[in-house]
């Protein structure tokens, strides 16, 4: 198949350094070459890919100190639909970015929701354009807009030889990840209090959390078991994860994901982590950690998960969390997708050749046809 990436442009594919939704761009579009596709990415021009690169902003956006970040990313849709004959289908990461062209163009589209959905600022969009098709990346996600057009869930890959296994018990804690609110590095600091052991802390801060590192955070880095380290690239995630004993994520909002958690796994260190979001769909308690409510459950789950098989939570991350396995499930959706566009052209012909098409039934959204797909080709389990 002949399939678009089109990626935000914030950060470069793969990310330099912090960057979620680009690593995932770059894992899918690389093991979707290998299945044998074309790939076209447009993405940030310091990407580094196996894909024809369009580049639609000279470099990632966040590390530019560019004012306007919208702009580049409304250039970028109009480069994407000006090639209406290169692509099987359109496969964006770009939240709702590309909607109002994609619904008016003649291919095959889907968006993959990368981010929380419960914000107000969304109403409006879901009720505008209900019939987008969508991909989430946890059920969890899908909650304040169960409604919307989801043509399944598939839950993020890492190729399989990007981490290894490191069998030896570590000597401290891990966090990774931003430093805000929601993602609560001050819990972190106390269960390692609580259990004695050091922390090391690998996080961004962000303009926006500042304020908040400030004021309520960095005083906590004063404790002499606490390490803040900083952001750290993909050449360092292995030796940091893989040398912990655990990976702390004490979250406290829906996460749509959390990509650190199968990292963690994929060096075989097993992830203590709070039920909210995705984590009871991403883990499986006393296989690749645990899953907790409070803190005092935090700090008794640290303790115990020294004593699993780092071997075993390595071979749940194989089980589940691979790039394949990620690519092939959205193989499986873009095809439902193409073929439901062909049959419905068929059907939209009449005996002069004309389109008849239901005055509710775009053309372009691939979408109809492959409702329910999700249970059987993008639900992502095993």
């Amino acid at each position: 198949m002949r399939i678009a990436q089109i990626s935000p442009l914030y950060e470069s594919v793969p990310p330099k350094l912090y960057g979620g939704t680009e690593r995932v761009v770059h894992f899918l579009t690389e093991a979707l070459i290998d299945l044998g596709h074309e790939v076209t990415l447009f993405a940030s021009g310091d990407s580094e890919t196996r894909a024809e690169l369009v580049p639609c902003a000279p470099t990632a956006l966040r590390l530019s100190g560019v004012v306007d970040p919208i702009a580049p990313h409304v250039a970028m849709m109009e480069e994407v639909f000006a090639r209406p004959n290169d692509f099987d289908v359109l496969h964006f990461h770009t939240d709702y970015l590309g909607y109002s062209l994609a619904r008016r163009h003649p291919v095959p589209y889907l968006t993959t929701m990368h981010g929380r959905l419960d914000t107000p600022e969304l109403e409006p969009i879901f009720r505008t354009f209900p019939d987008a098709p969508l991909v989430s990346i946890s059920d969890a996600q899908r909650e304040p807009h169960a409604e919307a057009n989801w043509l399944g869930t598939v839950y993020h890959g890492l190729p399989v030889d990007l981490y290894h296994l490191v069998p030896q018990t570590g000597k401290y804690l891990a966090f990774v990840g931003r430093i805000s609110p929601e993602k609560r590095v001050d819990r972190a600091v106390e269960i390692a209090r609580r259990v004695g052991m050091p922390l090391k802390i690998a996080a961004k801060v962000g303009a926006q959390d500042r304020d908040y590192f400030e004021a309520e955070i960095k005083h906590l880095f004063d404790d002499p078991l606490v390490e803040y380290v900083g952001e750290i690239g993909e050449d360092e995630k292995n030796a940091f994860l893989g040398g912990a004993a655990a990976l702390l994520f004490p979250i406290d909002w829906p996460e749509p994901f959390g990509l650190v958690m199968i990292e963690a796994m994929a060096c075989g260190t097993p992830v203590v982590a709070f039920r909210r979001g995705s984590v009871p769909e991403v883990m499986r308690d006393s296989e690749a950690g645990f899953v907790v409510d409070t803190l005092d459950e935090a700090v008794a789950a640290t303790e115990r998960a020294v004593g699993l098989s780092r071997a075993g939570v390595r071979a749940y991350f194989e089980k589940r969390f691979t790039a394949t396995r990620m690519a092939r499930e959205y193989v499986a959706i873009f095809e439902g997708m193409v073929e439901s566009a062909r049959l419905r052209r068929g059907r939209g012909r009449t005996a002069f050749g004309l389109a008849a098409i239901d005055a509710d039934d775009h053309d372009s959204d691939g979408a109809r046809a492959v409702d329910g797909l999700g249970g059987e080709a993008g639900v992502g389990m095993e």
